[in-house]
């Protein structure tokens, strides 16, 4: 990978809050998906997708939280599913999520912040990459948990050391101790971006809703 590429990827982690990590990807839109197949070797959102397809019906009504330019919708068609809404930070990134045609709605909010969807939206929830350095924190997990129906499902990538040293493995364990979710599958440690942070490691986390 060449320092452009890695210095990129640096500059959109250390944003110092959600307004200039907006503009970072804007800014980053028209390059990102190109960027992330061809130097970084982001595998992600398709394994993640099959994760969901493993539990999930292709006719279920699907978010994509933190959907950047539409990786993920595009690995979740290719698995049959239609009823997908795309919710991302960025304007930028949901023109070229637009651009896809496998989202029903494109919705602009933070993750982490109160989301304006009415409560029991969805059948189940996938976010990919937005756990991680700079990004979305544990406490969006309250969101996340309720607009998904109860039994519903949320998916979910999160980098490793994120998940050990940001207080993610606190929260997603008190929130199994107060029987609000159940850890249904969780997969190997694996490179999501193989080429372009090798040395990066994240899971795959699928989580059952049970009340909130």
């Amino acid at each position: 990978m060449n320092n452009k590429n890695e210095d990129r990827v640096q500059w959109v982690y250390s944003s110092k809050n959600n307004s200039e990590l907006s503009q970072r990807y804007d800014e980053w839109a028209k390059d990102y998906d190109k960027d992330l197949s061809e130097v970084f070797g982001w595998i992600a959102p398709k394994t993640a997708s099959a994760y969901l397809a493993k539990y999930v019906h292709p006719d279920s009504i699907v978010l994509d939280a933190g959907a950047g330019t539409g990786l993920v919708g595009l690995a979740l068609a290719e698995h049959g599913f239609q009823n997908l809404t795309a919710m991302d930070l960025s304007e930028g990134m949901l023109r070229e999520a637009r651009d896809k045609n496998v989202y029903g709605k494109l919705d602009q909010m933070v993750l982490g912040e109160p989301l304006s969807y009415a409560t029991d939206s969805f059948d189940a929830v996938i976010s990919v990459g937005v756990m991680t350095l700079g990004h979305a924190g544990p406490d969006s997990f309250k969101e996340l948990l309720r607009i998904t129906k109860p039994q519903g499902y949320i998916v979910f990538t999160i980098r490793t050391d994120v998940y050990l040293k940001n207080g993610f493995k606190e929260k997603q364990e008190e929130m199994e101790s107060k029987k609000l979710w159940e850890v249904v599958d969780v997969s190997e440690e694996f490179h999501p971006l193989p080429t372009g942070e090798p040395d990066v490691l994240h899971q795959v986390w699928v989580y059952r809703v049970l009340n909130y």
